[in-house]
């Protein structure tokens, strides 16, 4: 597909066409941080961040949402779905770690054997246009876990900011239509993105060398000693986890709002939690933070890789970055890595 310039200025007029088709999501400030929100105006996005705090996932994975709502009367009982928006949603620079977690999470809520029909709704006709990371954070760590930051999975099509104009560089038939009138990119254009990834890359050295043992280290090392040092320092905060753009545990509990009425409703949950795994007889199969921290990390680096063979982490960095004890995920897999 053929790469094409856009210059600025015109990004403007080009989300407010995109307007007329779809609900255009993509980063603003709000209250002194930078999150995905529905846009009213070209004029509240923010392109010059390095990550947003709070995961674009929320889109088609609310931290909450209403499955149904009931009520009763006489003539029976009625179960009604809130209705979802109109239009399909865009999203509008995404980083590539962001992205490519969308294609982790289609494996979870639209795999052949399990269909989540809220997540698929929201996700049906969504397009997603990239901004590449072009000067990583010193916590991130997308090469490691086979992704990159300029990376394509999980988008339509990706911008790379060259100064005063981006390099578009379309994924998919939507991206090629959506930049056919533009111009094509010039050679300089191209060696100066290929500049631009090769420098971004290095910032991001592999954690180790290899980590294509890790899940068959993880499989022995389920009662290693490890994990009693580990998870002495985790407090359970679960901030790991609200911010992980491919954590996808939820809770579901109704509701009453009177004796004739009430609603069914979803929240995200987290494993780093005790009451996640606690059971109606008051027995925990975790019931200490050991068991908990190796259930993430079992999780993400072996049985993500048992279900879908791809680690269930994209390396965005949010939980080396905002851990308030300095856990690092990092430290964690390195030590499994290079483990005897």
């Amino acid at each position: 597909m053929e790469e094409k310039i856009i210059d600025k200025s015109e990004i403007g007029p080009l989300l407010s066409k995109l307007k007329e088709s779809y609900q255009v999501i993509a980063p603003v400030r709000r209250d002194g941080d930078i999150s995905f929100e529905r846009i009213d105006s070209a004029d509240e996005v923010v392109l010059e961040f390095s990550n947003t705090k709070k995961v674009p996932k929320s889109v088609f994975f609310p931290q909450e949402e209403v499955m149904f709502v009931y009520s009763r009367s006489e003539s029976g009982t009625e179960i009604k779905e809130p209705p979802l928006e109109q239009a399909a949603s865009l999203l509008f620079g995404v980083r590539p770690c962001d992205a490519r977690s969308f294609s982790l999470l289609d494996m979870v809520f639209d795999s052949e054997d399990y269909k989540d029909i809220y997540y698929i709704r929201r996700r049906e006709g969504a397009k997603v246009i990239g901004l590449a990371c072009t000067s990583p954070r010193q916590t991130c760590f997308c090469t490691t876990v086979g992704g990159g930051p300029f990376n394509h999975d999980g988008m339509d099509l990706l911008l790379v900011d060259l100064g005063g104009k981006y390099l578009a560089e379309p994924v998919t038939d939507y991206g090629e239509e959506l930049t056919e009138d533009f111009p094509a990119a010039a050679d300089a254009d191209k060696q100066k993105r290929d500049q631009m990834r090769e420098n971004a890359e290095k910032c991001m050295k592999p954690i180790v060398a290899d980590l294509d043992d890790l899940k068959n280290k993880l499989d022995t090392g389920f009662e290693s000693d490890f994990w009693d040092e580990l998870h002495t320092k985790c407090i359970g905060c679960a901030t790991c986890t609200y911010l992980c753009p491919t954590c996808h545990c939820f809770d579901i509990y109704e509701e009453e709002e009177d004796n004739n009425s009430g609603y069914r409703l979803r929240l995200w949950d987290s494993c780093s939690l005790p009451l996640f795994t606690l059971h109606t007889s008051g027995h925990n199969p975790r019931p200490s933070t050991k068991e908990r921290v190796r259930q993430r990390i079992m999780h993400k680096f072996n049985y993500f890789v048992t279900n879908f063979n791809e680690f269930g982490c994209v390396g965005c960095g949010r939980c080396v970055q905002n851990c308030p004890v300095n856990l690092d995920i990092r430290d964690v897999i390195s030590k499994i890595a290079v483990s005897s």
